[in-house]
């Protein structure tokens, strides 16, 4: 697979200055997020399912039920879908409204999707997603059954054509409003995951599970 992800389709025309193309980012970006956007179309109506995803190597996974649109629709259409996964870094607070911005990293794919039928290798991506959501879980768990398996669809991308855009910079104001008697800067987005709330149906203690990979 080439460093470079641009082609015709993946190529940003609004505001290219923001733009690259290079894979190492978009992979980091990727596994920084827990959640994706899944837009295609059907009987011309654009629909668009928000979801989990994981990635392992240069596929793009995401699951959902079997007959859910945003696995079976690409299946029985074959058509190209487009997935974006979007991460808010901050915001971005300038001397007038004009040029209030957010500071983000985003990742726009596109590619048509591949269904993932074989047992073993769905159990497999399962246990990926389930070790990026919560490392080390899967072996805790009650064990995945043959109706679990059959009843979820699992799909993938290749990680062959895609844009990376983002903003991590402070306000860019017009040059006579730079004395404007306001405060103006970034505010930034800190991350990080809650205290653990136990199931109110479980009565005995149990060890915290461990942090999740991505947010």
């Amino acid at each position: 697979m080439s460093d470079s992800l641009e082609t015709p389709l993946s190529k940003v025309k609004r505001g290219p200055n923001r733009a690259q193309y290079d894979k190492k980012t978009a992979l980091e970006i990727i596994d920084a997020a827990l959640m994706c956007h899944v837009a295609q179309t059907k009987n011309g109506q654009a629909f668009v399912t928000p979801t989990c995803h994981w990635r392992e190597g240069d596929y793009f996974y995401w699951h959902a039920h079997s007959k859910a649109r945003n696995v079976k629709g690409p299946i029985d259409e074959p058509q190209k879908v487009c997935i974006n996964i979007s991460l808010l870094d901050g915001l971005v607070l300038a001397r007038s409204a004009m040029h209030h911005s957010v500071n983000y990293r985003s990742v726009t794919l596109f590619g048509v999707p591949e269904l993932i039928e074989d047992k073993d290798e769905k159990v497999r991506q399962f246990k990926i997603f389930l070790d990026k959501v919560s490392p080390g879980r899967w072996e805790q768990l009650r064990p995945i059954n043959d109706n679990e398996v059959k009843a979820t669809g699992l799909v993938r991308i290749k990680i062959e054509e895609a844009s990376v855009k983002f903003r991590g910079e402070p306000p860019r104001d017009d040059p006579e409003d730079y004395n404007w008697p306001v405060w103006a800067g970034v505010v930034p987005l800190e991350r990080q995951w809650g205290e653990c709330q136990q199931d109110p149906k479980q009565n005995t203690v149990h060890d915290t599970p461990h942090s999740p990979n991505a947010f």
